[in-house]
């Protein structure tokens, strides 16, 4: 059997819900969340789902197994969004699946602590824009205010840019663990956690980010061979191959082991990882920004597996001792050749260590000039030193890396800092809007260093033609006149190879257009043709080097087929369109395996669409009840976007249809676009039709116009044809093949390609009707698991803040009767109780109860099976004025 489809996409999945662990000698209640000191964590992971963390564990576990680093976990959603292979939840059940996956796994690298902040996963998308709009503006301020109760030393996410194919959720979860990196030092942002809730301004000391562009070789050495694309950028390894002298295995296998543990979403299937260590590769991390010294690239510091680690939480030989920080900022980050800016370097001794004599001393690029005394004075214990050096570039382009190391009479430190050596003007391809967003953002925040990471790529139809621009900037302090030069590729030709602009004031930008045109409609387009770069010069030197890629295209003619999943004479008498391309999962092992074609056609305001698979192995047949998240099982998505300007699939349509089900007849439903949900409610007049064979099945449908979000553009409507191939009974997906495809695609409709509607004339001004976004989250008053953490870490819930004394309410007794278990409920002010019996198999009942008013509130709560060992009852309680607390009692028998 072909390997499994194994994708890190929307949210991921999950197993059985773990059995409660309260202590056997809790005799008396425990206080609200909040009233006891926080969990005082070491490292924090910020994800978007339950398992964006899980391939990061065989770091978090040799941290924990050799450092006794305690790490925790931030998670924004649970991931009710996603798939589900082990059984029928969804929604907040499904979120609370996925949560006790989520303890489970992280559980293996000795992790305890998921902070869950109640989000809503609504659908995969690649939108970090839409993300934000859902989630909303409070979202930071948790994540500000978990960093400000457990003080970690480290913070750990994922990857903030949009890369193609990274998850939007991903992206804005990197992007509120930057900003908290930064706010939650900040005494000025959300300053009612300090001045009500009683916390603290904390800064953490290391902010790094999953993940490294480079290239390194496998082995013990993949930390010291990493080559990064960026040469100026800090990244670190850590190699998964060290054993795990408790679990006696690599922890490389440690961390499949917990990646097992997302059944839900299929990776219980994960195949084994190389017994042989020097076939495994490194975790890296790149490094963001640092307020400690750290281990300088190309050190066998840097290399070793204590490198993130160092400076914050444990200490190299040589080194400064803990608690010494040491920062570096530059008066810019674009520097000029021949054009001063000012470097300033602080260092700041432990609260009760003295450094004694100090000095730093500057590392620039060679030929680059430095003036300015490094001499810091006598560092007693607390004091600060500052040094400021005016440093001025030679000539040259690209990132450099300006760097500081500290001498002290007990031991030496190191620090840098990236800046972007440019030309007085510079240009480069118009951005996607999305990338656009994703700098702007990077200069609001104050992390430039994290810009330039998506290589700016524009699509265009195959044999097709559109207009660029080239933003031409000038960032010299006098105004500039020149010449910008395309130099494209073969196959392509643009009305002009070159363009003036003139009188670009200092500071200002300015658009450059050209039209450029596929004139070789052979080349290969999608995954396959990938980025065919191209180079920008102004002024005679090179500046850029951006992408296009090319989407197919086709014209779809006027024709009225019968909608009965077969191809009649004259039906279709377009071309035929290629589905066969892969763009995700494993490769097809032949075309009898996995391969496809599809026509459309188009008849007064409806679309027609037949695709004819090649499939000699039919995946679960869910049932018609079932008929959602196609890509657990064989299934054709169409994917319309009315005018092809959709920035993401809130304005789209997409629809798939099932060629069966267990009752016999295919389905179809909507996903992750403009309206959701089964598809006689959300696609009305939508007909389709299905014939199986033994070699595949044909899927034939009529869409009529008027269901798509707006009107539809004749001469550029985006479409695209996708196939999800499963050979599988247990609602694992496989391979994803199609007509335009790029990993993420799905969500990508930039991507999506183009077709002409000949003749077609649609009625004038549609409407684009407002999306409608899933908003059904679980809230961890209802998750017996956070609340039982909350109880044990003295964190209040979802990111929220304690409930005020006075409003408070937790339990003070429980007791086993005929009915269930009896409880005493002692409440401050009016409020809500979320009250669960649990023991060692889970939860045994549960009771949401409301308190009128303060005092004492007793209640039997029902059980649903008998008490096994070591019952407890643990409740959350919801403050009418706002705030949360969590308290728990042992069951008295």
């Amino acid at each position: 059997m072909r390997k499994r489809l194994s994708l890190v996409l929307a949210a991921t999945v999950a197993l059985a819900v773990l059995p409660a662990t309260p202590s056997s000698a809790a005799p008396s209640p425990t206080g609200p969340a909040g009233t006891g000191s926080p969990v005082d964590l070491d490292a924090l992971f910020v994800g978007a789902h339950p398992d964006d963390e899980a391939f990061t564990l065989s770091t978090l576990g040799q941290w924990n197994e050799e450092h006794d680093v305690r790490t925790g976990v931030v998670t924004v959603t649970r991931g009710e969004g996603g798939g589900n292979a082990v059984g029928p939840e969804e929604g907040p059940a499904l979120g609370l699946l996925r949560e006790a996956e989520e303890r489970a796994a992280v559980g293996r690298a000795g992790v305890r602590e998921v902070f869950n902040l109640d989000d809503v996963d609504f659908y995969y998308t690649v939108s970090a824009p839409l993300t934000d709009q859902i989630w909303g503006a409070d979202t930071l301020e948790k994540v500000v205010r978990v960093v400000r109760q457990t003080r970690p030393e480290l913070i750990l996410t994922m990857d903030p840019a949009p890369s193609p194919g990274n998850h939007g959720n991903h992206q804005q979860a990197a992007r509120l663990a930057v900003q908290a990196f930064y706010a939650a030092a900040d005494p000025d942002a959300f300053p009612e956690q300090i001045t009500r809730e009683g916390l603290k301004p904390f800064a953490p000391a290391r902010l790094l980010l999953g993940g490294g562009r480079g290239t390194s070789q496998n082995g013990p050495s993949c930390a010291s061979t990493f080559r990064p694309v960026n040469p100026a950028q800090n990244v670190y390894g850590v190699w998964s191959g060290r054993p795990s002298q408790a679990q006696g295995k690599t922890w490389a296998a440690v961390e499949r082991e917990a990646q097992r543990s997302y059944a839900s979403q299929g990776w219980a299937v994960f195949p084994d990882v190389p017994s042989d260590p020097n076939q495994l590769g490194c975790d890296f991390f790149t490094q963001v920004d640092a307020r400690v010294p750290f281990p300088e690239p190309g050190s066998a510091a840097a290399a070793a597996p204590t490198a993130i680690l160092d400076g914050a939480l444990t200490r190299a030989s040589g080194a400064v001792p803990l608690g010494t920080s040491l920062s570096l900022r530059t008066s810019a980050f674009d520097v000029r050749p021949g054009t001063p800016f000012t470097v300033e370097v602080t260092a700041t001794a432990p609260a009760r260590r003295p450094l004694g004599r100090s000095s730093v001393r500057l590392g620039v690029p060679g030929g680059w000039r430095v003036s300015g005394s490094g001499d810091l004075g006598r560092l007693s214990p607390g004091r600060t030193g500052t040094a400021t050096f005016t440093v001025t570039p030679a000539e040259g382009t690209g990132r450099a890396r300006v760097s500081a190391t500290l001498t002290t009479e007990h031991g030496s430190g190191y620090t840098d800092r990236q800046v972007e050596l440019s030309p007085a003007v510079r240009a480069t391809q118009q951005l996607l809007p999305q990338v656009a967003q994703y700098e702007k953002w990077t200069a609001e925040v104050g992390v430039p260093q994290l810009n330039g990471l998506v290589t700016p790529v524009l699509t265009l139809p195959s044999g097709g033609s559109r207009k660029i621009g080239v933003v031409v900037s000038n960032v010299s302090d006098a105004a500039r006149s020149g010449t910008v030069r395309i130099e494209l590729p073969d196959g392509f030709t643009a009305d002009r190879v070159e363009a003036p602009y003139t009188d670009l004031a200092a500071g200002d930008s300015a658009t450059v257009p050209f039209t450029v045109t596929n004139s070789d409609p052979a080349l290969k387009t999608s995954n396959e043709g990938g980025d065919y770069a191209y180079t920008i010069s102004v002024d005679g030197a090179v500046a850029s080097r951006p992408a296009l890629e090319l989407v197919p295209a086709t014209a779809v003619p006027q024709a009225e087929p019968a909608v009965d999943g077969a191809e009649g004479d004259g039906e279709y008498p377009g071309t035929a369109l290629d589905l066969s391309r892969v763009w995700e999962g494993s490769a097809c092992a032949s075309p009898a395996d996995c391969s496809a074609t599809a026509r459309l056609a188009w008849h007064d305001d409806d679309l027609y669409v037949l695709v004819h698979v090649k499939d000699d192995v039919l995946g679960t047949r869910l049932a018609a009840a079932d008929c959602k998240r196609h890509w657990r099982t064989d299934a054709v998505e169409v994917a319309i976007d009315p005018r092809g300007t959709s920035e993401n699939t809130s304005t789209t349509f997409k629809a798939a249809v099932l060629p069966v089900t267990q009752e016999g007849p295919p389905c179809f439903e909507r996903d992750a676009d403009n309206r959701q949900g089964p598809g006689d409610e959300t696609a009305p007049g939508m007909r389709i039709a299905s014939k199986v064979a033994s070699d595949g099945y044909t899927v034939e449908m009529s869409i009529p116009m008027e269901l798509l979000p707006g009107s539809v553009d004749p001469d550029h409507l985006g479409v695209n044809l996708l196939v999800y191939d499963s050979d599988t009974q247990d609602k694992t997906g496989q391979t994803r093949i199609g007509w335009s495809t790029w990993g993420g695609v799905q969500g990508d409709p930039y991507r999506w390609g183009v077709a002409t509607l000949t003749g077609f004339e649609p009625p004038a001004d549609r409407p684009v009707p407002d999306p409608v976004i899933p908003d059904t989250a679980l809230s961890s008053l209802d998750s017996p698991q956070t609340l039982e953490q909350a109880v044990r870490v003295h964190v209040p819930l979802a990111g929220g803040p304690a409930a005020e004394r006075e409003e408070s309410g937790q339990v003070t007794s429980a007791s086993t009767t005929r009915d269930g278990v009896k409880v005493t409920i002692r409440a401050s002010a009016a409020g809500t109780a979320h009250v669960f019996v649990r023991d060692e198999q889970g939860t045994a009942g549960s009771r949401v109860v409301p308190v009128p008013r303060r005092g004492t509130t007793t209640v039997t709560v029902p059980l649903s099976r008998a008490l096994a060992g070591r019952p407890s009852v643990v409740a959350g309680w919801e403050a009418s004025g706002g705030g949360t607390a969590a308290s728990q009692v042992t069951v008295r028998r």
